[in-house]
């Protein structure tokens, strides 16, 4: 399975000329098989409505969808599972609320974080931010690539990698620990989603 993680963005997406959906089919059509949802602006039945169109798309190609953030949205079209970050919805809230057969991923920054997970019902951990990134505004916390591999180090969850991450340094995420690498802009603002996302697959491959 590929260790690619789609991570979704309408405005960047948009200023490629791409839709949501036509990203993600073109991501799953190449390979991807995990894609996180992430709408922050969009109100509840946009992203229900956007959610259910997804899922079947990723349930045509075998693939996880993962919602941002929102247990509702998540629970109204029976996705696979759920990510929150540090300041969303307690995680061990999360988890009782999707039950224990959903996947529950959590952002970790720093390995304060990462001890306050160990021993939960997570499945997985988004190591962020590993490099600058236009969607990220804040760098003052950057794990860089030696915050990333001790982070790893730490622990024995599957981790994914994100902020900043393209074919240029996503060999560099894989060596030093990371389990996968989330993207953005990488295939969002790619003109070809389908071409940036096989780039990416074949270098982590």
């Amino acid at each position: 399975m590929s260790e690619l993680y789609l991570v979704t963005d309408a405005d960047i997406g948009c200023r490629a000329g791409h839709t949501v959906p036509y990203v993600v089919e073109e991501a799953c059509r190449a390979g991807v098989r995990w894609v996180q949802v992430r709408e922050k602006t969009a109100s509840t039945r946009a992203f229900v409505e956007l959610a259910a169109e997804l899922k079947r798309i990723t349930q045509t190609y075998g693939a996880r969808l993962i919602i941002n953030d929102r247990v509702d949205v998540a629970l109204a079209v029976d996705a696979d599972g759920v990510h929150v970050g540090q300041d969303d919805m307690p995680h061990q809230l999360v988890r009782k609320l999707i039950g224990p057969d959903k996947i529950l991923g959590l952002s970790v920054n720093n390995l304060a974080e990462l001890q306050e997970a160990r021993g939960t019902a997570v499945d997985y951990l988004g190591v962020a931010a590993i490099f600058p990134t236009a969607t990220k505004q804040d760098t003052s916390s950057l794990l860089g690539l030696e915050g990333l591999r001790e982070l790893c180090r730490q622990t024995q969850l599957p981790t994914f990698a994100i902020g900043g991450i393209n074919t240029g340094n996503i060999q560099d995420v894989i060596r030093a620990g990371a389990t996968g690498a989330a993207v953005v802009s990488a295939i969002c603002g790619h003109p070809s989603p389908y071409e940036g996302t096989r780039e990416l697959i074949q270098l982590i491959q």
